[in-house]
């Protein structure tokens, strides 16, 4: 047996010596035939390599091993024979980060695929694994006539890697975010201790671990709320020909609540400008006739460009996977992502997301990118940590950069930019949606949690207190 082919290391502490002189050392090792807990840590180079990667394609940080566990005990082992070595570890869900936040230099990956399994599926709730994607989830509640009340556009990220960051969807203004509809959350902590934790029992912990980008805690399984699921969509494209209109008229259906989803888009128009578009979505029961002269009355839309589809609710909420199919046969899913996610307040969305337009070219967008912008009530947002202007509308404002080449440069360059961008729109009141590309001090996220610093910096003092959890968002 050579050195660079030794059987594998096992997450245990009767593999602590093994491991300590030979994957810190920097040598190879391939995958354990077996592992306690339901554990396995991995140091190949591939396993390495494809966890130094991210949908970003922006940060490279290799790990000295990979750990795929089928059980959060096996989590726990390895937590805690990490804080003995004084090792850094970083979950990974289904690798979408964009700026390299669940890898770690050196340190232990814990890619939580395999830990996918949905328990069960109850009248007003699903108990998942993290791993789990949001789209496993939907087609297990489904078949019982049920739904999360809010689904992200895309439904191949994990559930939790979207409960550590918040989760916004269509439905956040009749529902709040994805992490609102938590009711019980099972974690390990940084000191490698399995807790419940809910409203009720360990609340501290419960709201630092929901959007507190795995600071203190690693998310393992999770108890969702679930509503009755609609048939049908009725789904709208609305067209305008400036930013003022759009905002007028998605202000007016808001305000009227016209539609169960609300959302709209800046794109490009293939000759260096830019399309301006409300897309909104009814739910029904495919029998009752929907009334779209009643839903579109006073809007000032281009109504010969209206296009308007009626699909079921499992189609509807699958759409991105076509635009995800059409950019890995061309390439682009690979290409850097430079996305820029924030929040404006409503009462200077439009000034702002002008300003940032003007000085945006298509070409910096990609010609199947968009700048997301649209106005969502925030009464029913009430995770702690997740940060909102201070407003009762506010306006989701995202650079969806999807760039036609590989160019290093121009990603560099854009991720610059987002810096001057963020700088611009948190001086006007905007927030971060903390999922974006450009690097962030210490001193950035105490401004960005605002009063509720003290609470995530108590609740990593307490459970983390080795600092070993996620280190690429260089919180503290």
């Amino acid at each position: 047996m050579t050195p660079n082919r030794r059987t594998l290391l096992h997450a245990s502490v009767s593999a602590t010596a093994m491991l300590a002189s030979t994957a810190l050392a920097g040598q190879s090792h391939g995958p354990s035939s077996g592992s306690p807990a339901g554990a396995e840590l991995n140091c190949s180079p591939e396993a390495c390599a494809a966890a130094s990667e991210d949908f970003g394609h922006i940060i490279h940080k290799r790990p000295r091993a990979v750990l795929r566990p089928t059980t959060s005990a096996g989590i726990a082992e390895i937590l805690r024979w990490a804080g003995q070595q004084g090792l850094t570890v970083a979950a990974r869900g289904q690798g979408h980060g964009i700026y390299g936040r669940s890898m770690t230099e050196g340190g232990i990956v814990i890619d939580l695929g395999a830990l996918a399994t949905i328990h069960r599926v109850e009248p007003d709730r699903v108990v998942v694994d993290a791993g789990a994607t949001w789209h496993a989830v939907l087609e297990a509640t489904l078949a019982k006539g049920l739904v999360p009340p809010v689904l992200t556009n895309y439904l191949g990220l994990s559930v939790g890697g979207t409960l550590a960051v918040g989760g916004i969807g269509g439905s956040s203004s009749r529902h709040g975010l994805q992490t609102d509809q938590v009711l019980e959350l099972d974690v390990v902590t940084g000191e490698g201790r399995q807790l419940t934790c809910s409203p009720t029992s360990s609340a501290g912990l419960y709201d630092a671990a929901r959007a507190g980008l795995a600071q203190c805690a690693i998310i393992a399984r999770a108890t969702l709320r679930l509503v009755r699921a609609p048939e049908r969509v009725r789904r709208f494209q609305l067209s305008y020909p400036d930013l003022p209109s759009l905002t007028a008229d998605q202000r007016r259906v808001l305000d009227a609540a016209r539609f169960d989803q609300l959302q709209g888009a800046v794109v490009p128009d293939g000759a260096g400008g830019w399309r301006y578009l409300l897309e909104a979505g009814v739910f029904h029961d495919g029998q009752s006739p929907v009334d779209d002269e009643a839903l579109l009355a006073g809007l000032s839309d281009r109504r010969e460009s209206a296009v308007i589809t009626d699909l079921t609710f499992r189609d509807d909420a699958n759409a991105f996977a076509k635009l995800e199919t059409l950019l890995r046969s061309n390439g682009q899913w690979f290409n850097p992502h430079p996305w820029l996610l924030t929040f404006l307040p409503g009462s200077n969305a439009m000034e702002i997301a002008s300003e940032v337009i003007a000085g945006t070219n298509s070409e910096d967008i990609g010609p199947f990118g968009r700048i997301t912008y649209y106005p969502m009530v925030t009464d029913e947002c009430r995770t702690p940590l997740v940060r909102l202007p201070g407003e009762r509308i506010v306006f989701p404002f995202n650079l969806i950069r999807i760039p036609a080449s590989a160019d290093e440069a121009n990603a560099e360059r854009l991720i610059a930019r987002n810096r001057e961008l963020y700088d611009r729109i948190r001086g006007a009141g905007g927030v971060l949606y903390p999922v974006s590309a450009f690097p962030m001090s210490s001193r950035d996220w105490a401004d960005h949690f605002g009063a509720q610093w003290p609470l995530l910096r108590e609740a990593r003092r307490r459970h983390d207190p080795g600092n070993l959890l996620t280190p690429g968002y260089a919180l503290f």
